[in-house]
């Protein structure tokens, strides 16, 4: 399945302007710089403090699978900072540019009474969701919020935008965002 944030976190890593670091070498020196020392980036790996000296120092040089994995995203969710903060403001603030989001997923509705609310798939073009959805659905990818959690925030995204066209017709209708076939996010 599709995941929004790390679709959002990739939608991010687009607005950087110098690469990050690629080797392990370069990235365990970035970590070990950001965070003050070999003891807080081992204990933000999970690995011993005599590891990360190792391969500051250039005596390791590949990685296991999970600790490159790891190691990778504490990079990235640290790199350039300022270039991050920027994006978000401009994607966040009214007037902004907002978080562009094109679907293709199986939507459900909760509607009024006479009118069709069955699940179906369909496949949405590329919408700008309003600055308030933009901020909750960052502010709680940073918090650590759950993938439902941020798939629910979208869906009321889509929903104002595009079902609902900012309330210009059908007023009430409640959309679930279910199976997510297809997914682009883009600031």
């Amino acid at each position: 399945m599709l995941e929004f944030g790390d679709r959002l976190d990739h939608a991010l890593e687009k607005t950087f302007t110098r690469p990050a670091p690629k080797s392990a070498q370069a990235q365990m020196k970035y970590l070990v710089k950001q965070l003050k020392g070999t003891k807080a980036a081992a204990e933000a790996l999970g690995i011993s403090q005599r590891t990360v000296e190792r391969y500051v120092s250039g005596k390791i040089k590949r990685p296991r699978q999970d600790l490159r994995d790891r190691l990778e995203g504490e990079v990235k969710r640290r790199w350039q900072p300022q270039i991050r903060a920027k994006a978000l403001q401009k994607a966040t603030r009214s007037g902004g540019d907002g978080i562009i989001v094109a679907v293709t997923a199986r939507f459900g509705y909760e509607a009024a009474a006479g009118t069709t609310d069955q699940a179906r798939v369909r496949s949405l073009p590329p919408q700008v969701l309003p600055p308030e959805y933009a901020e909750r659905l960052y502010a709680a990818r940073q918090a650590g919020d759950t993938e439902d959690q941020l798939r629910q925030i979208a869906a009321e995204g889509l929903a104002e935008v595009y079902f609902r066209a900012r309330n210009t017709r059908a007023a009430g209708l409640e959309v679930v965002l279910n199976d997510v076939l297809d997914l682009d996010i883009q600031l």
